[in-house]
């Protein structure tokens, strides 16, 4: 490859998506030049504008609705799809079209994310697309959209960075790197999204970050973006006397953001004309989610607002005259977000969960409890010891950990009210606990941050800037059976053998000591992983019967069928396993049989033996 230019920063984002790049050349002394590209991206038939951000939805249109030219984008050729702006606004008046949240569905341990199965639900005259495929029509975009303004600088040749969620789990980190693959790309890098807005405070304030923090402090970084909620904490560290930044812990995968608010409201505007009499379709009610949430945001931004029409859409042959008419206030959008997902909560709550029907609809596995306060006081709570081992950090002796410092990101976060909410929830653990309130860092983009950070951390790879310490997030681990005789109605034990500790970088490969194990070859066997975001002391070759309440997390298994390579099908085969932490941080395992006489790998979204 040649030598790059360009450091791109990519948020994959579940609601929207943004590209930004680092001039590479740019000499040292002199101010980083950093800019968002404006995108070129369909907002009306035939009509195209360049905007900062690409709403992450693909449109699935009928045959006759829409001809070549009104889809024409720069660059030519033509998608089956519509992606971006037109794509989100068209949806929402016909939801069985639209695809959305593609990205959440890449952490569904239930789902072949390959298979073609979006828009969910709809009728057999509807194309599908998978959630992989949806990911790297958004990738293709932006490429095109670079191709276009960068001719001389092509995308696959620059560095690039494309973010995730910090609590993707292997197998959703794989298929990012699988939707890259698509599009072309060679040479990119994972990042997690909290470390990247992080990032972009860094860039914001060049070498005065340091002025704003301490030896000790606990960063929080709370992102709440419109299909997620991610939390991270980073520590302030010293090396050589000089104030370092570490990742030490990152919270579970909780399907739970904007989009959730938006969609609570439009049930609201459903309960208020209930009560007048007048009942909405379920189709309707997605078709207002869009219009709820600009007048969240209008609400929530302009004091001088105190409502904002809302028309409901009909499909009656008059669409205005048959479209029902009401309003969302300031009052009903504060009530329904503060107390639905803001209300106050002790830090030792946990969220609330409820018993299941037996059937359900096939769907994302959604947060059962909406409180985002009841989340972060249960990471809070779980990661009270993440920094018990880190020179300059007091114990925490009141069972949470005490953040020093706030980072908000995620555009649910852009309204003051929530913002002041959240703070003001945290500063009362705090206070009971007898510890100061946090110091909030200010001065990024919350819509922006996480595409601006990528592209700052591809220029830190080059060698410069300051760089955040991190490796995996959690430990993980791989279940070993039991040999012993067959009893009825009882499955083998399985114990659980450490393959990555906590921490682990990128490019490390370890050895699991001593431990020799059998491998099954020749025949379909299963693979069961788990992970652990608390659990931080246990190292390579750590062997342990599986139990309840342990801190572990049964990962999606790997079924496959190992090659026998001359050997007789069934046959236990004595190994050793190493793991590897590839370049873009996903795990690999590796079995190696005696005198290195047969060697199987497998990585923790695959469903094929990888040779």
């Amino acid at each position: 490859m040649s030598e790059s230019k360009y450091a791109i920063g990519i948020d994959l984002g579940t609601t929207n998506s943004v590209l930004s790049y680092v001039d590479l050349e740019t000499p040292d002394g002199q101010a980083l030049n950093e800019q968002v590209l404006s995108v070129p991206q369909l907002t009306a038939p035939g009509q195209v504008e360049s905007l900062k951000q690409l709403p992450s939805f693909l449109y699935v249109p009928h045959d006759e609705e829409l001809s070549d030219a009104d889809r024409a984008l720069p660059w030519g050729g033509h998608n089956l799809y519509i992606g971006g702006n037109f794509a989100r606004d068209k949806g929402m008046k016909t939801p069985i079209r639209l695809v959305s949240s593609a990205k959440s569905w890449l952490c569904h341990a239930g789902k072949d994310c390959r298979e073609a199965f979006l828009p969910l639900a709809a009728p057999e005259d509807v194309g599908k697309v998978s959630p992989l495929e949806a990911s790297a029509q958004y990738l293709r975009h932006l490429k095109d959209a670079w191709d276009q303004l960068f001719p001389d600088a092509p995308f696959v040749a620059q560095k690039v960075t494309i973010t995730v969620p910090a609590s993707f789990d292997p197998a959703a980190r794989n298929l990012t790197v699988e939707a890259a693959n698509i599009v072309g790309l060679e040479h990119y890098t994972l990042l997690e999204e909290p470390q990247a807005a992080l990032y972009s405070w860094i860039l914001n304030h060049g070498e005065q970050w340091r002025d704003q923090v301490s030896l000790g402090d606990v960063i929080l970084v709370v992102d709440i973006g419109g299909g997620t909620t991610d939390l991270s904490l980073m520590a302030v560290t010293e090396q050589d006397g000089s104030l370092e930044l570490q990742r030490v812990a990152v919270g579970d995968h909780i399907l739970l953001g904007g989009d959730n608010m938006d969609l609570a409201l439009a049930f609201s505007i459903r309960a208020k004309l209930a009560a007048a009499g007048k009942q909405l379709e379920t189709w309707q009610i997605l078709g207002i989610t869009q219009a709820c949430r600009s007048a969240k945001e209008q609400l929530l931004s302009d004091q001088a607002v105190d409502a904002v029409p809302i028309v409901v859409p009909s499909r009656g042959a008059s669409l205005i005259g048959d479209s029902l008419r009401t309003e969302l206030t300031r009052t009903e959008v504060e009530t329904a977000l503060i107390q639905g997902f803001f209300p106050e909560v002790a830090v030792t709550e946990q969220p609330q969960t409820r018993a299941r029907g037996a059937l359900t609809s096939v769907g994302l596995p959604y947060a059962q409890d909406a409180a985002i306060t009841r989340h972060l006081a249960s990471f809070l709570s779980r990661q009270a010891n993440a920094t018990d081992n880190l020179h300059g950090f007091e114990s925490n002796a009141q069972g949470f950990i005490k953040p020093t410092t706030l980072l908000f990101n995620g555009g649910a976060l852009k309204s003051p009210i929530l913002a002041n909410r959240l703070q003001t929830a945290i500063n009362g653990w705090l206070g009971e606990a007898g510890a100061e309130p946090v110091k909030l860092l200010e001065g990024v983009d919350l819509d922006l941050a996480v595409g601006r950070g990528a592209a700052y951390y591809g220029y830190v790879q080059s060698g410069k800037g300051v760089r955040i310490r991190g490796g995996l997030a959690s430990s993980f681990y791989v279940g070993i059976e039991s040999a012993m005789p067959a009893i009825p109605g009882m499955e083998p034990p399985l114990n659980a053998i450490c393959i990555a500790p906590f921490g682990m970088e990128e490019g490390d490969q370890v050895e699991l000591p001593s431990q020799e194990v059998g491998l099954v070859v020749g025949e379909p066997v299963r693979f069961r992983f788990f992970g652990s975001t608390v659990r931080r002391d246990d190292q390579v070759g750590n062997l342990f019967e599986l139990m309840p309440n342990m801190g572990l997390q049964e990962l999606e298994p790997i079924e496959v069928n190992l090659s026998a390579d001359g050997l007789h099908t069934g046959e236990v085969v004595p190994v050793k396993l190493t793991a590897k932490v590839t370049e873009v941080g996903t795990l690999q395992l590796e079995a190696v049989a005696s005198g290195n006489s047969g060697r199987w790998q497998v990585e923790l979204n695959v469903r094929d033996q990888v040779a």
